[in-house]
């Protein structure tokens, strides 16, 4: 490219005369021309940056991408383990528990939140915070839950070796055996009261025998009532432990005494026509952590199975007590 000529015209002579720039004018070109082309060059870099990016920068996007696709892999394989504690849960409650009659786990434990308020604002300023906070908390439920069931196993396992004396505890035969039995009067439920005649419900079994039957202990445990009751007339408790209790009532006489250990099949009585009883008869209950259950589940040592069903059916009819 030349290099631009430049006059300035001359009145005295009336011509033209070249004008040569000075040094310091050949400098200042030389600046101007090198500050705009540091301009148009930072703009230019200022332009791709913000277009395409820097490389550092498109790296780090998708180290950030990568570790967002990660989080929501590891959130939705904690959704499965989720389902699978629940499957666990359901087992363990109904199942396993239920096996040994121990209570299931309260819902309310089960769950309930996991830390305390502001526990996860430490994340708030982290990149993708909504994700990692909902991915911590469901890591933070998943430890919670494995620790209940953790427990839940331990105990389990501690009642599983208690079994062998936990067995000689449940009431498991009749208090009267057949062979003594006129019939069984009635069973357990709703039943016609013998005396006013309505509908009321029969917290236990009738046995009809003659006055003077042995009556035994359908477990091993302690025996806590020996006296007269209202209602039932003589009769004895006895607490086998592990939350149950039987009860044993219209008794003729006692043979056991306040505070005795019996063992299953020891006599502890004779049936008799004490209390509101309507003929000789006994009349046997079994409370479960304080609650009345159906006697006839408790045979399960004393009757075959035709035996038992049987006793199921005649204990299902709705005729009248005798108490």
């Amino acid at each position: 490219m030349k290099r631009k000529v430049y006059y300035r015209y001359n009145p005295q002579t009336l011509t033209y005369d070249r004008i040569y720039p000075s040094l310091k004018d050949r400098i200042f070109v030389v600046f101007r021309h090198l500050i705009s082309g540091v301009i148009v060059g930072i703009g230019g870099l200022v332009a791709v940056v913000y277009f395409f990016g820097t490389p550092w920068a498109r790296e780090r996007e998708k180290q950030d991408d990568l570790i967002r696709a990660q989080y929501e892999v590891l959130s939705k394989r904690m959704d499965e383990a989720i389902k699978v504690i629940g499957d666990v849960q359901q087992r363990d409650d109904n199942l396993y528990r239920a096996i040994f009659h121990a209570d299931p786990i309260p819902s309310s434990i089960r769950n309930s939140g996991v830390g305390g308020v502001g526990r996860y604002d430490y994340l708030m300023d982290v990149k993708n915070a909504e994700l990692i906070i909902q991915t911590t908390k469901k890591m933070d439920f998943i430890e919670k839950q494995i620790y209940i069931q953790s427990n839940s196993f331990d105990e389990i396992l501690s009642l599983a070796k208690n079994q062998k004396d936990r067995l000689k505890h449940i009431p498991s035969i009749q208090p009267v055996p057949d062979k003594y039995l006129r019939h069984v009067a009635s069973g357990y439920g709703t039943r016609i009261d013998p005396i006013y005649g309505t509908p009321r419900f029969h917290a236990g079994m009738d046995f009809s025998a003659n006055i003077g039957t042995p009556i035994y202990a359908t477990g091993n445990g302690t025996v806590t009532w020996v006296d007269w009751r209202q209602g039932y007339g003589k009769c004895v408790i006895i607490d086998h432990g592990y939350g149950y209790k039987t009860l044993y009532a219209h008794m003729n006489d006692y043979k056991v005494r306040l505070g005795q250990i019996v063992t299953r099949g020891e006599q502890i009585g004779e049936v008799g026509n004490t209390g509101k009883s309507t003929g000789p008869h006994l009349h046997y209950e079994v409370h479960v952590k304080g609650q009345p259950d159906n006697p006839a589940k408790y045979y399960f040592m004393d009757l075959s199975p035709e035996e038992y069903d049987k006793m199921l059916q005649i204990a299902a009819n709705h005729g009248q007590v005798m108490d």
